[in-house]
């Protein structure tokens, strides 16, 4: 079954992409949920006839995200958080917190394009995330866990 997708979709693909996908995985969760449009021959070519139009403006989203990419990978975090006196934090970080820091920054990033590498965060320490921008552009940045 092929569909269109109207939004990103982590591990099938990102918005617009023509994929294919299991029948039950389409009609019960991605087309109700409003992840994906039905590939009919006509929407196929309403489809490539509204990615024409956008490839230019592609163009400029794609240098706006290496832009960021950019100054992104210049920015270290540091995350407040209580710690015990060995140096365990008490919870863990998550990808929340971080989007709140990186907003404080002027950073205006979705915490759900955020993926902390080695997840959980349960200790003290340097840490590094990844930033989905763009389809291609996914910078990392380094945070410090400090307990307060």
């Amino acid at each position: 079954m092929e569909v269109i997708l109207k939004k990103n979709v982590d591990k099938l693909g990102y918005k617009d992409e023509v994929v294919t996908v299991k029948p039950g995985y389409g009609r019960n969760f991605l087309i109700p949920q409003g992840y994906a449009l039905l590939a009919t021959s006509s929407a196929l070519k309403a489809h490539t006839e509204t990615m024409k139009q956008r490839a230019h403006k592609e163009t400029k989203v794609l240098a706006e995200a290496e832009a960021l990419a950019v100054k992104l990978s210049e920015v270290t975090l540091t995350i407040g958080t209580k710690a015990g006196e060995n140096g365990k934090i008490f919870g863990s970080v998550n990808t929340v917190q971080l989007a709140e820091a990186l907003k404080v920054l002027g950073f205006d990033i979705d915490r759900k394009s955020l993926k902390i590498k080695n997840e959980p965060i349960k200790e003290v320490g340097s840490y590094e995330a990844e930033v989905n921008l763009h389809k291609g552009v996914k910078p990392t940045f380094k945070f410090d866990v400090v307990g307060e």
